[in-house]
């Protein structure tokens, strides 16, 4: 093999890995959800794969703020401690987009996460216990099966794809 070409292959060997290290979304997050918000606010981070949305645990009534609480298989723990590989995390007014979520009432939450989808990765910031932070209504599909404390969502980001 020649030299330059060698050289070339080389070359865009190292562009393509600069790419793909530095890839962000266009909303300025990275693709491991990580941002200056999930990195400080609450006392614990995780990254985390939604099991699933159970059926009528998020619905829009335009007068009624509430949160509701959804599964996580923990794949990483960024900060903080938490017990077991599955938490169960109450979002507030879920059927809102993270960004669109925060609100008179609720000031302290957001992320870059348009909706719910069961299968995605999410990278958050939580608090605990739950109801340290909130006073309100609260749907919990998961009602006497949780394994732990309640966790709070305070900032919420899509990792992954």
């Amino acid at each position: 093999m020649n030299t330059k070409r060698l050289l070339s292959i080389t070359l865009l060997a190292a562009l393509v890995l600069t790419c793909v290290s530095c890839r962000r979304r266009s909303d300025g997050s990275s693709v491991t959800g990580e941002d200056p918000f999930v990195t400080t606010q609450g006392t614990v981070e995780v990254t985390a794969r939604l099991v699933e949305v159970p059926e009528g645990a998020i619905f829009k009534r335009e007068l009624y703020d509430y949160a509701t609480i959804l599964k996580y298989q923990v794949l990483k723990v960024h900060r903080g401690q938490i017990q077991g590989d599955t938490i169960f995390v109450g979002h507030y007014n879920p059927f809102k987009a993270r960004a669109e979520a925060p609100d008179r009432r609720v000031k302290e939450i957001g992320g870059n996460l348009p909706s719910f989808q069961a299968g995605q990765t999410h990278r958050m910031a939580l608090e605990v216990p739950i109801e340290d932070f909130f006073m309100g209504g609260i749907v919990n599909k998961y009602f006497g099966q949780e394994i732990g404390p309640l966790y709070w969502a305070v900032w919420t980001n899509l990792a992954g794809k």
